[in-house]
């Protein structure tokens, strides 16, 4: 678009300067790199392997056993007596689905108690975590 002002003529910046831009989103690109392996679940556990494993990806309420036996609830410990009241927090426990993982040196004694206090909160669909075997 041109203008004559006084026998001159002026013309519109029609340019965007997408510069600083490319700048940003590189820096957001970079900084999404960089934390997103540290958003996964932070209880370090040795999943037990197995032939059939399904992948999900949606999110789920996640209780976890460690080697040491210690129950945690997404990444916050918890007592095991204290674990049916935590998950009868929030929807219908019937309709709930709980996943476990557990460390393959946890005893069995401690996932067996485990495993009674999620029953005990009215859930009964319950998933356990495992890794897919190595072809």
């Amino acid at each position: 678009m041109a203008f004559n002002t006084r026998g001159r003529t002026q013309t519109a910046l029609a340019e965007i300067n997408i510069t600083p831009l490319v700048d940003v989103v590189l820096v957001l690109l970079l900084i999404f790199m960089l934390t997103a392996p540290v958003l996964q679940s932070g209880v370090d556990v040795s999943i037990p392997k197995t032939r059939s494993v399904n992948q999900l990806t949606e999110e789920r309420e996640v209780v976890t056993i460690d080697k040491d036996s210690n129950v945690f609830l997404q990444d916050k410990p918890v007592n095991v007596n204290d674990l049916p009241k935590l998950l009868k927090v929030g929807q219908d426990p019937s309709k709930k689905i709980i996943y476990l993982r557990a460390d393959h040196r946890v005893p069995f004694g401690a996932f067996a108690s485990v495993m009674d206090a999620v029953k005990q909160a009215g859930i009964t669909n319950i998933s356990i975590v495992t890794q897919p075997l190595k072809q």
